[in-house]
């Protein structure tokens, strides 16, 4: 397995006078990764992708942006359970990570005034077994593959207890960052198989951002999940400087289906506070992901590009000429599903917010009678 380290003054291949400005940033935000991980930057290369995703910035302290991009805190109904769309249901498992990556939409939680995450599950599943229409849920957090074993399986066996939750889904930066971790535990892989029912799947939600982290040890887990009747996904975000690259991004794709990883999302990045660096307005990131899209297969462009706004799950169809054309994937408000919008599209814009029509859009679905909401 590999050594994690804490503290970024022991990475002696950042200059010390930079490592010492970092360690401010550290302070608040957590730090961790490994040596494995660590391997796999270029270390001659200033503007290594892989540096970016894991080393803190020192803009990272800019206020830019919310804690709370996409308002999480309104979707609670037990403590580490949300509940937004009609059948999905997160339980926030962990509050620790693999990798704390530097543009995470949850960084509030790896502050240390902050608790959103319960190691008890027990009223999540019990609010999940009291909601019928629920048969999908996601264990998140942090990372819900950190978890132990031991826990992992107490899990499993709750909510398969549950006979209207079909699938289970574990949200993880693990397969990029240390899939050791995965095929080196037979006791996880043998727990998966059991869950991972040919009626009910599990899946693994994996994040992998940058072609170089699919090495053949990340290769060796894919294969791994893939032995225990697990289905593999991948979501990321498009990110400044790191995949935003139509010949990376298009690497990306083609990688991920070639080892039958699914492309599944491709995020807008929330405007979080910290995270200007990675930000791409609309247009840039909509021409970016076509042009990728274009370099691949059918199998690579799978995907969907959208963005985890406050009122839904925004697929964003098209930028051209001044406009975007959307349409809600998901939507808090019932009436809203598929609902197609067509808006004014700045040059700069970067979220739904930033769209000249979007409020009175916004304004109309909080008119929308409290019985007819999920």
């Amino acid at each position: 397995m590999p050594r994690y380290i804490t503290d970024i003054k022991k990475i002696e291949a950042i200059p010390e006078e930079k490592r010492n400005i970092l360690s401010k940033i550290t302070d608040k935000f957590v730090f961790r990764i490994n040596d494995y991980y660590l391997s796999l930057i270029n270390w001659d290369d200033p503007e290594d992708p892989i540096y970016k995703l894991i080393i803190p910035r020192e803009k990272e302290l800019d206020e830019y942006g919310r804690w709370d991009a996409s308002d999480e805190h309104l979707n609670y109904v037990a403590p580490g359970c949300q509940h937004k769309y009609g059948t999905t249901a997160l339980l926030l498992v962990s509050e620790v990570c693999g990798a704390y990556c530097r543009f995470c939409f949850r960084k509030r939680l790896f502050r240390n005034d902050i608790k959103e995450t319960s190691m008890d599950v027990k009223p999540g599943v019990e609010y999940i077994k009291n909601n019928p229409q629920i048969n999908n849920v996601l264990l998140t957090g942090g990372d819900s593959l950190i978890l132990a074993t031991r826990k992992i399986k107490q899990i499993l066996e709750m909510l398969r207890q549950i006979p209207h939750v079909k699938i289970i889904r574990f949200g993880s930066k693990l397969p990029a960052f240390n899939p050791m971790r995965i095929y080196e535990d037979d006791e996880l892989l043998e727990t998966l198989a059991t869950y991972s029912r040919p009626d009910a799947k599990i899946y693994v939600m994996a994040h992998f951002n940058y072609p170089r982290e699919l090495t053949p040890e990340a290769y060796k887990g894919i294969k791994a999940l893939q032995s225990a009747n697990v289905i593999i996904v991948n979501q990321t975000p498009i990110l400044r400087g790191i995949n935003s690259d139509p010949n990376v991004f298009g690497e990306l794709l083609d990688k991920l289906s070639w080892a039958g990883v699914t492309p599944y999302y491709v995020f807008q990045n929330r405007p979080v506070a910290g995270n200007a660096d990675f930000v791409l307005p609309f247009k840039d990131a909509y021409n970016v992901i076509e042009a990728a899209k274009a370099k691949t297969s059918g199998l690579g462009k799978r995907l969907k590009y959208v963005m985890s706004h406050t009122s839904g799950k925004i697929e964003i169809l098209a930028v051209r000429d001044g406009k975007i054309y959307l349409k809600y994937h998901q939507a808090r408000h019932p009436d809203y599903y598929g609902h197609f919008m067509e808006l004014e599209c700045p040059d700069d814009a970067a979220w739904f917010d930033d769209l000249p029509g979007s409020q009175e859009i916004l304004k109309k679905q909080e008119e929308i009678p409290p019985s007819q909401v999920n």
